[in-house]
């Protein structure tokens, strides 16, 4: 007789107990744990969405250094340090002027042209109470799908990238406050009411205008309103001889011009690819993927095409050509970089090179005086790029147009008055004597290379 029988058929009973009780619990808890599984989904794709905006923004700020570098290099030795305080001031005005009313009139309640006065911008009230402890409101903020605070920090460096463009071209002239009263209607008001009108949902937006990461919003609107400065404020002393001959103002610092460039084409990879707005799915990931080939396609096809044709034009291989066929390519893509076919990146990038590299040339033609070519490679490539993007089937060119033409009408015009008014009232350019000196000395009371021994130049206007 086996004494463990008994036993045997106790643990055997339990076990078959326990496995229908845990049966049981699957079956009566699925929908809680589909429901947690959910929930969790939704909060992953919160939070690459969210440090999307925030890594993506990251490198879209870095971009003012590339300006600074670029710029400072472009420039005569004489006004660096005017033009590195320029850039830091661009950057802070920028965003405090588009946390007190920027953002509001870009994207919240936006009508047809404008959105909402209301004055400074926060996180929602979801977000708050979840800092503040309460954890019933993850839900809440995750179905936004993305902090409401990353999206804002990722559209205001947009904001500081537009503001950035006005300086290189007015460089060496221009005084620094009155620049910086410029930058702020630009900032609060011009750069928003363009924004509201397309990536606010404006009727711009309605008639299907389509700009992916800001060709038109953000270059060619930096570019309108170079246009509209330099035109107000003239060309700097000597630039444009009696004879009618032009004075070659080379770089001071090509390793800093280059450096510069480097740093843009780095950073227009967040300011392209977090255009994707979200990094949540395999969806997402692709797209983005595609927009940074592209974007690094054009650029590299940028560089190639203002070199070749540099030569027959200018006489020889132009350097500064090159780099600046660099940006000519990133802003003419920018408009459209989600093309699943990568040769049409290649085309619009090297044709953006050679429109930049011709407009250079035509400035100089009719005595417009750009310091660093912003307007070749910003205002003509960002309507290149814009209208290219038509390309795609489910863009149509007719509407491009139409944005092309309206943004330029109301940002020329506006800009124009901001510039002309500035120009009358606390006036707008140094005296002569400030120009000669440099406004680093003028200004500043100091040298960006105080080892050196500062020349003034000569001028035969004198």
């Amino acid at each position: 007789m086996n004494l463990l029988a008994p036993l045997g058929s106790l643990r055997a009973n339990t076990r078959i107990w326990l496995a229908g009780l845990l049966t049981a619990g699957l079956v009566l808890f699925r929908p809680s744990i589909a429901s947690a599984a959910e929930m969790a989904e939704g909060e992953v794709a919160f939070i690459l969405n969210t440090f999307s905006f925030m890594i993506w923004g990251a490198l879209v700020m870095w971009m003012c250094a590339g300006f600074t570098m670029l710029e400072s290099g472009a420039v005569r030795t004489k006004n660096s340090s005017m033009i590195c305080l320029k850039n830091i001031g661009i950057y802070s005005i920028s965003c405090l002027a588009f946390y007190v009313i920027g953002y509001n009139l870009m994207y919240v309640d936006v009508g047809g042209v404008i959105g909402s006065f209301q004055l400074f911008y926060s996180s929602s009230a979801a977000e708050i109470d979840l800092v503040g402890g309460n954890a019933a409101a993850v839900d809440s903020v995750v179905s936004n799908g993305y902090s409401v605070l990353s999206d804002w920090f990722f559209q205001m460096v947009f904001v500081a990238t537009t503001s950035s463009i006005v300086s290189g071209a007015i460089a060496e002239r221009a005084k620094l406050f009155p620049f910086f009263g410029f930058t702020l209607v630009l900032a609060a008001f011009i750069y928003p009411v363009v924004g509201a009108w397309t990536w606010g949902g404006g009727w711009l937006a309605e008639q299907g205008f389509s700009d992916f990461a800001g060709s038109t919003i953000v270059h060619s609107v930096g570019g309108w309103a170079a246009l509209a400065g330099v035109i107000v404020i003239g060309p700097r002393l000597g630039k444009f001889r009696k004879d009618g001959t032009v004075k070659p103002t080379p770089p001071s610092n090509v390793v800093a011009v280059t450096l510069g460039i480097f740093i843009l084409w780095l950073g227009w990879f967040g300011f392209n690819g977090g255009s994707q707005l979200a990094l949540g799915s395999a969806l997402d990931a692709v797209a983005m993927s595609t927009v940074l080939v592209n974007t690094n396609l054009a650029a590299c096809a940028g560089v190639l095409a203002a070199l070749v044709i540099s030569r027959p034009l200018l006489g020889r291989i132009d350097l500064f050509a090159g780099l600046n066929g660099a940006i000519a390519g990133l802003v003419s893509i920018t408009a459209g970089p989600t093309m699943a076919d990568h040769y049409w990146a290649i085309l619009i990038g090297a044709i953006g090179g050679i429109i930049c590299t011709l407009g250079i040339k035509g400035l100089e033609k009719i005595k417009v005086d750009d310091v660093v070519g912003a307007i070749p490679a910003h205002l003509m490539c960002g309507i290149w790029g814009t209208l290219a993007a038509a390309l795609q089937p489910d863009v149509n060119l007719g509407t491009q147009m139409i944005g092309v033409l309206a943004v330029g009408a109301f940002v020329f015009v506006i800009s124009f008055l901001v510039w002309t008014i500035l120009d009358r009232t606390t006036g707008l350019r140094v005296s002569p004597q400030a120009e000669h000196l440099g406004q680093d000395v003028a200004e500043l009371g100091m040298e960006s290379y105080p080892e050196f021994v500062l020349m003034p130049d000569t001028f035969d206007d004198e």
